[in-house]
């Protein structure tokens, strides 16, 4: 079983880009999206859920783009 982690990960606009293009490329092909952050690479299933989260404060607004997924049972 993986650590627990938390983290937040800054990207250039360049950056982002890309890794949303690659994104949206598998999800449309119906394939699993491979993604590395922080030097851990993270293997995201097929049978993953998306959503948009939106949160606000007097001092900042915040768009999460979250993707989800439950862990095979060991």
């Amino acid at each position: 079983m993986k650590a627990e982690r938390d983290l937040e990960k800054t990207y250039t606009d360049k950056e982002f880009v890309e890794k949303l293009r690659r994104l949206a490329d598998c999800i449309e092909s119906g394939e699993q999206f491979e993604i590395q952050i922080a030097g851990e690479r993270v293997y995201v299933p097929v049978r993953a859920a998306y959503s948009i989260e939106h949160e606000r404060s007097d001092s900042e607004e915040e768009i999460e783009f979250q993707i989800k997924w439950d862990l095979p049972a060991s």
